[in-house]
């Protein structure tokens, strides 16, 4: 049982850093074009990264990415230990890239910390390999998708305001901003907290044939205070901020106005929805890169800076295999006190 609460308990503060590293993605921009100012901004993504517990829970009626990421290793290999492990490896590697101000995916981290302790234990046998390879393929997707989005949207919307003043346009796509900063920030909840949610059910239903409290079948079995908890832990992160990552994401890639902002963000949105329809973690961090890239290149392909964005994309596909070194690293001193 101590295993099984520590994992829960661990998993909520991956959620609450998760919030606080993954804050930029829904606030950068309107930080940046100064729609809101920075405590301003954290309140209003935190309420709606809130909002989307609902959304999943009533309208939707299902986690579909949790029980995805519940099934990143198969069901009769993992353990506790495993998932402790896993946990840990990614609380790690989510706070060294935080400190250095890289936005790295915190969902590609926690799956690769889960799938590096699963394979120090029973081998590469015991992860799903088709599910984590579709994991993986969305580090490269979901930043082009976004992008080819976000490019056609800009395009669209610069030709339908190309007769209006200039000031009056600026003046309406601050306050659109706020709409799509809020559709984002849902779109994060909604996909963000749910791989947690994955995360904790697994190790509810490792602990079932051991007759532990708290143990479940599936993850349609899950009491309805995870995905509370996991929903609110990441809104009360995202209030927390997250301002390195912020400088890099709202300033660093391209500069962008509030339409760019609107773009962005909406082309984020829909990509987050998108992913969320196929039942696919995907990075918050990612999509919105792609879609300020997308953005950046309707005015010319100098104004992003490709060079940024090297960096970004190396980081992005080392946290894989990084995050599952340290995941098996772990396992392996976990083992030494079991």
């Amino acid at each position: 049982m101590a295993i099984l609460i520590s994992i829960i308990v661990l998993g909520l503060i991956f959620d609450f850093i998760n919030g606080f590293h993954d804050a930029a993605n829904s606030i950068s921009t309107i930080v940046t074009t100064r729609v809101l100012t920075p405590f301003q901004a954290v309140i209003w993504a935190a309420f709606f990264n809130f909002v989307a517990f609902f959304i999943s829970k009533y309208i939707i009626g299902e986690f579909g990415i949790a029980n995805t990421v519940s099934k990143t290793v198969y069901e009769e290999y993992i353990t506790l230990p495993i998932i402790l492990a896993g946990v840990i490896g990614a609380i790690i590697w989510n706070l060294l890239t935080w400190w250095r101000g890289i936005p790295s995916s915190s969902s590609h981290t926690l799956i690769g910390g889960f799938a590096g302790s699963a394979i120090m234990a029973n081998g590469f046998n015991a992860i799903h390999g088709s599910i984590i390879l579709k994991i993986a393929s969305f580090i490269f997707l979901a930043p082009f998708i976004g992008m080819v989005i976000a490019f056609f949207i800009s395009l669209l919307v610069t030709y339908g305001f190309r007769n209006v003043n200039h000031h009056k346009a600026n003046d309406w796509f601050k306050h659109l901003q706020l709409v799509s900063s809020a559709l984002f920030s849902v779109g994060h909840g909604m996909n963000d907290s749910q791989k947690v949610m994955g995360i904790i059910a697994a190790a509810m239903i490792a602990a079932h044939p051991l007759h532990i409290g708290l143990g479940i079948q599936s993850v349609a079995d899950i009491p309805d205070w995870v995905a509370f908890s996991c929903f609110a832990a990441i809104s009360i992160g995202t209030m927390s901020g997250g301002w390195r990552i912020v400088k890099t994401m709202g300033t660093k890639i391209t500069k962008v106005t509030p339409l760019e902002g609107v773009v962005a963000e909406t082309a984020g949105a829909i990509t987050l929805y998108l992913t969320e329809i196929l039942k696919i973690p995907v990075s918050t961090t990612h999509t919105i890169a792609g879609s300020i890239m997308g953005v950046g290149a309707t005015k010319r392909l100098s104004a992003v800076r490709w060079g940024i964005m090297k960096d970004l994309m190396i980081a992005w596909i080392l946290t894989i295999p990084v995050s599952a070194l340290l995941g098996a690293g772990i396992y392996k001193i976990v083992m030494l006190f079991l």
